[in-house]
């Protein structure tokens, strides 16, 4: 196992020994990937990871056995088609050293409810919940080589979204600007994660989907575009215009900045997330748009790009070092543009750091 899997799987011991949970289990998602750098075949055929304070170990369908045993040491236990996973399951029960007398287990949340209950069967006085204070809290504070290779997402990002709105022109579809952005990233070792390009009164929707809008003068211009680079995603949503301003525009763009710097003055270690979305709501209500700004501030970011934490009115997630989370208020005039500005950020050194380098001042592009 590397040594950054070999610390993982460390953190998570002593994270359970803390919580008194005696058995982790964790289907085939992103805190599999996170903890054990592996990303099985995902189908009907259970599979899971069962971590105990003295073993960790795969309940794996055999026909992935050999696939999988290129990215990992830790043993498997396979099962056959013609076999079914229940004998399988049992001898990892065993080789995990638990008490199956009312153990403490966490679940993974994305796993299928039929992995769950297997396993639950198999345990039938377990106590369970879910992996919100292991995996889950562990995942919310990044180390060094996350931090380094989320900031590298986020830095071809920029450049991305700059190319885009240099390449507007008129006529130009919302799906073009799209697969403008695609080709960028693929032609720089990247993948599109997600991309919304919005056009005038297609930027009042939040989750707007891009489609074929023209662009024309006078339009605001909002591209809300992320990349998956090296195992991370980045996320980020810049505003413009085409060749002139919409009325109104500029004092939106102003009072959502004023928010989005309102926030980032207030994520620091140790404050309640439900404060940095305070600050954020405060500044918009102040200038009269309270019911314009129609979401959350914003959510975590790691391997997913959602997952927590969450950054909301009734969110009691105390901040820590090491927190990634996005900053994205906004307001929304229905039938004329939208305007949402956002970064995502990392509590690093006492206060909230931008991966981004690209300024939020509006691009007047044509």
């Amino acid at each position: 196992m590397n040594p950054t899997l070999t610390t993982r799987m460390a953190n998570l011991r002593r994270r359970m020994a803390e919580t008194s949970t005696d058995l982790v289990a964790i289907g085939p998602s992103s805190h599999m990937r996170w903890l054990a750098d592996l990303s099985p075949h995902g189908d009907e055929r259970p599979v899971m990871l069962l971590v105990s304070q003295t073993y960790a170990g795969f309940l794996m369908p055999a026909l992935n056995v050999d696939s999988s045993r290129q990215h990992t040491d830790l043993p498997f236990f396979p099962w056959a088609d013609a076999d079914g996973p229940s004998a399988a399951l049992e001898q990892l029960i065993d080789a995990t050293g638990i008490s199956r007398e009312n153990p403490s287990i966490v679940l993974d949340e994305t796993m299928r409810t039929d992995f769950s209950l297997l396993l639950l069967d198999a345990l039938p006085g377990a106590k369970r919940r879910f992996t919100q204070d292991t995996v889950g809290y562990l995942r919310s504070r990044k180390d060094e080589d996350e931090y380094k290779r989320l900031k590298a997402a986020h830095l071809l990002n920029d450049r991305a979204v700059e190319a885009a709105f240099a390449a507007l022109k008129p006529g130009m579809t919302e799906l073009e600007v799209a697969a403008y952005i695609g080709d960028f990233y693929k032609a720089n070792g990247a993948t599109t994660e997600f991309c919304s390009v919005c056009f005038g009164p297609n930027g009042a929707f939040p989750h707007h989907h891009t489609g074929a809008t023209q662009l024309k003068s006078g339009d605001a211009v909002l591209i809300d575009t992320g990349c998956r680079l090296d195992g991370y995603p980045s996320d980020m949503t810049r505003m413009g215009y085409f060749e002139a301003p919409p009325e109104g525009y500029g004092q939106i763009h102003s009072i959502i900045d004023r928010a989005v710097e309102a926030a980032i003055a207030a994520a620091k270690p140790g404050v309640v997330a439900s404060e940095v979305d305070k600050a954020a709501r405060d500044v918009i209500t102040a200038a009269g748009y309270g019911p314009n700004f129609l979401h959350r501030t914003g959510h975590g970011l790691g391997i997913d790009v959602h997952e927590a934490p969450y950054i909301t009115g009734t969110s009691e997630t105390v901040l820590d070092e090491g927190m990634v989370f996005s900053i994205e208020p906004g307001i929304y005039l229905q039938g004329q543009f939208g305007v949402r500005l956002e970064e995502i950020v990392i509590i690093r050194n006492g206060k909230a750091e931008i991966f981004s380098e690209m300024p939020r001042t509006a691009v007047a592009a044509g």
